[in-house]
């Protein structure tokens, strides 16, 4: 968008974002402000820093820019279920544009998220005539919180997984449909990597390639994955470095497991009555809820330890849209139990099913990162002896597990060339052409 068509955009006012509370009076009057409304303002005080957004009031005027932003709420088959949707449309469609992207949340947070990564794909899509969308997985963010159940009993683990899974694969192949999108590029982050790992194997025609940022439930080993360091990371603070972005090498993920190792030994006390809770279905946003006017000062300790990267302003916006999708109705969350053993290792682990797919997948964690490195490294391994070589890993540097928020100009460095990367045939598809 030229300066001009970019100044010439005018939006209505928003009401400012909250000070971080740092007193319990100050809590308290976040606390009881807090509601569906106050989400949306915080989502949108987020995405207005993005010069192509239009308020959902506003009637988009193309101009001269590539791409237009809007957000809305793609209803589902199901009264009352929707999924809350960023949509960056090119206004130069190519007629043979690479699949579309789509970017897709980790547990219990949202679309506004992945704000430092828009303009990028946002330049992508302008440039390669197709389009990006951001989603809310269902349950979560600020997409429809409608009740979650698992029918399986507690022994039987598939039938869990599966009931878990399909909550949320369902339901964005549902939102697919709607968008009348034939293929997708997905890219998640932690358990919404997961999730479209499980989305890619049961719909395996609609995904053209997968970008796993941090993933969670890949890796067997259950004594590397430690989930309370997320509450304790502080990602990196020089979150503009771009080190050079090279391919994990066995040193490179023998590091970071070594430094996961050592962390773990520290975290022995609490496990048994941890382990009490998630077996039971606890969910860790209970704690927030439950504490009503604590609620926002422990969510402001969270942000200011965690995103202090971020500039004081995206801080704050940070902590109210945190807040926000926090305190509204448990949905989605709860399906953690079930798909995740204690420990946050996955109950059917995605390395063991990843050689289904013959897809490129690329797998990508910080190099200060809690999740285990080592899954992503064997399933490229696995996919390599199934005969698809298009699987990569990569070690981001200056980053911790939101690593698409701490180092974000090497993530979007890395989103934009695994975008453009042509795909291989797989040796077994070679192998079945050259036989006919």
């Amino acid at each position: 968008m030229s300066a001009s068509a970019a100044s010439s955009t005018v939006f209505l006012p928003l009401p400012p974002a909250r000070d971080i509370p740092v007193t319990f009076s100050a809590s308290f009057r976040s606390w009881w402000a807090s509601g569906t409304k106050e989400g949306a303002a915080a989502e949108e005080r987020l995405l207005r820093r993005l010069p192509f957004f239009y308020p959902e009031k506003m009637t988009p005027s193309r101009g001269d820019s590539p791409v237009i932003a809007h957000r809305e709420q793609i209803n589902l088959g199901t009264p009352r279920h929707y999924l809350n949707t960023l949509s960056i449309k090119s206004t130069s469609p190519a007629p043979n544009a690479p699949p579309p992207a789509v970017m897709l949340h980790g547990y219990g947070a949202g679309l506004g998220f992945f704000f430092r990564n828009f303009p990028a794909l946002a330049k992508w899509a302008g440039h390669r005539g197709t389009d990006v969308y951001a989603v809310d997985w269902l349950g979560m963010g600020r997409s429809a919180r409608v009740p979650f159940a698992i029918r399986a009993k507690r022994d039987d683990i598939p039938g869990r997984v599966k009931e878990a899974e399909s909550f949320f694969v369902d339901s964005l192949e549902e939102w697919r449909a709607k968008m009348g999108l034939d293929q997708m590029t997905l890219i998640g982050h932690s358990l919404g990597a997961y999730f479209s790992l499980a989305y890619a194997l049961r719909y395996p025609t609609r995904v053209n390639k997968l970008i796993l940022l941090s993933p969670a439930g890949v890796a067997r080993d259950p004594n590397l994955t430690m989930p309370s360091r997320e509450l304790t990371d502080t990602g990196d603070s020089s979150s503009s470095k771009s080190d050079s972005l090279t391919p994990a090498s066995k040193g490179e993920v023998k590091k970071v497991r070594d430094e996961q190792r050592r962390e773990r030994q520290q975290e022995s006390r609490m496990r048994k009555v941890f382990t009490y809770l998630w077996e039971e279905g606890w969910s860790p946003f209970q704690v927030v809820r439950s504490s009503l006017f604590w609620g926002p000062l422990l969510i402001g300790k969270y942000s200011a330890r965690r995103f202090g990267g971020l500039t004081l302003d995206e801080t704050k916006d940070m902590h109210d849209y945190i807040l926000n999708i926090t305190l509204s109705k448990g949905s989605g969350e709860y399906c953690i139990s079930h798909v995740l053993a204690p420990g946050a290792h996955a109950r059917m682990p995605m390395v063991d099913r990843v050689a289904e797919l013959k897809i490129p997948i690329t797998f990508a964690y910080g190099d200060q990162d809690w999740m285990d490195p080592k899954g992503g490294s064997q399933s490229v391994k696995h996919l390599r002896h199934a005969g698809n070589e298009q699987g990569r890993m990569y070690i981001v540097p200056n980053a911790g597990h939101h690593l698409y928020l701490d180092n974000p100009k090497a993530v979007n460095e890395l989103l934009i060339k695994e975008l453009d990367r042509q795909p291989k045939q797989s040796r077994s598809s070679t192998a079945s052409s050259s036989s006919q």
